[in-house]
């Protein structure tokens, strides 16, 4: 995994620094969504997260830093729920519950993630592959999942199979909140997980799912 972005702050308290850049995360998501990155200022961020300017720029350098950090904080509770799994299990079953917690933190931060991919073209050329690469890092977890099925002989599947089965979870998760607009008129997300993991594993080594009432092994 890629180190985090250090991003500048004069305040030398950690856990005031988090809770202050977390206030500021929901502000900014909040403008963000409704005027876009370039015509909300950091006075507004400001305001919205309930402190002065002055205060503002003791935990940011730049408007550009927030978006670094609505990144890392998706990033962040992602890998946090994931390593809740045991790893070494390597079952499908661990598999599948990795594949709802990521699906329920994709709900929890809809906001965050719909901002961080509309604005990601703001970001600078030096900052967008950095956004790029944590991306590339949750597709990661989800790959570190699947190959541990296979060493554990719960799966077949070749390198070029595991890439594409991790970013199809991955890409899936997203689109609840992409698509949300339209999904939770049909779906609850408890339907949405059950439907998608078991259309992912319909497609995985022959599995399929049981119907309900099916009482054959």
């Amino acid at each position: 995994m890629n180190s985090k972005r250090k991003v500048h702050a004069t305040v030398k308290d950690q856990q005031l620094v988090q809770k202050r850049r977390d206030e500021m995360i929901r502000g900014a998501v909040h403008l963000f969504k409704q005027k876009g990155f370039h015509r909300t200022t950091t006075r507004e961020i400001a305001k919205a997260a309930g402190f002065s300017i002055g205060t503002l720029y003791e935990y940011i350098r730049t408007k550009e830093d927030i978006l670094y950090l609505v990144c890392d904080s998706i990033y962040d509770q992602v890998s946090d729920r994931l390593q809740q799994i045991t790893l070494s299990e390597g079952t499908l079953e661990s598999l599948k519950l990795g594949i709802a917690y990521y699906f329920n933190v994709m709900d929890e931060l809809q906001d965050e993630v719909l901002v961080m991919y509309q604005e990601a073209k703001s970001l600078s050329k030096d900052a967008l592959p950095y956004v790029l690469r944590k991306e590339m890092d949750m597709v990661g977890m989800f790959e570190i999942l699947i190959r541990r099925c296979i060493e554990n002989g719960e799966l077949e599947m070749r390198d070029k199979e595991v890439r594409l089965l991790a970013h199809n979870i991955f890409v899936e998760g997203q689109m609840w909140g992409f698509r949300r607009w339209s999904l939770k008129k049909a779906f609850s997300l408890e339907e949405y997980i059950e439907m998608q993991t078991n259309f992912l594993f319909s497609g995985i080594n022959g599995f399929k799912p049981k119907n309900k009432g099916d009482t054959n092994e």
